[in-house]
């Protein structure tokens, strides 16, 4: 399947009104640390976590889309002030329907990020299916746009660029 070029890229996140991302591989770097007692650590990336939140503050719905449930992604996402943390369901499709419907939207209006194989369905189903640099190459091959950065390294970050761009904001007017 032939990429998007940034042009085209910008043209299609002009109609996305939430942002779907998965976590391990997009928005860490694939790893866990492990310890005694199910105590479990991720390293998130810092330039992803502040782009987000200014994308929230321009107006952009974010969710968490996760097959795993973490304590680690609720604690960030909640730093973050990410209001929809979906995590626990192993179809991601039917994950986030209920969240869509919510928000009185349908699939062509959410872009999904993802990284593995289990993404495959909803970037296919999704408005605008993503996948970070490093993905499997099964998603990556069912993916309307690649990354140039690798999960928990900066891919957010990149494509929320792409999105002030499309949406003719800068991301400077969000901080405070």
């Amino acid at each position: 399947m032939p990429k998007l070029s940034a042009t085209e890229l910008k043209a299609k996140l002009k109609e996305i009104k939430l942002l779907a991302l998965d976590v391990d591989g997009v928005l860490t770097d694939d790893s866990i640390y492990f310890g005694p007692d199910n105590f479990e650590l991720k390293k998130f990336n810092i330039s992803d976590g502040l782009f987000m939140v200014l994308a929230m503050r321009a107006g952009l719905e974010i969710a968490i889309v996760s097959r795993r449930y973490s304590k680690a992604t609720e604690s960030r996402m909640k730093d973050l002030g990410v209001k929809h943390v979906l995590q626990e369901h192993e179809d991601k499709v039917l994950m986030v329907k209920p969240l869509l419907e919510k928000l009185d939207l349908d699939y062509n209006q959410i872009a999904f990020v993802g990284n593995e194989i289990m993404d495959v369905s909803l970037v296919k189903k999704a408005g605008l299916g993503i996948a970070v640099a490093d993905s499997a190459t099964e998603l990556i091959d069912s993916a309307d746009f690649v990354t140039s950065q690798t999960g928990g390294n900066g891919a957010v970050r990149e494509l929320l660029e792409y999105y002030f761009e499309a949406v003719a904001k800068d991301p400077k007017e969000f901080l405070r």
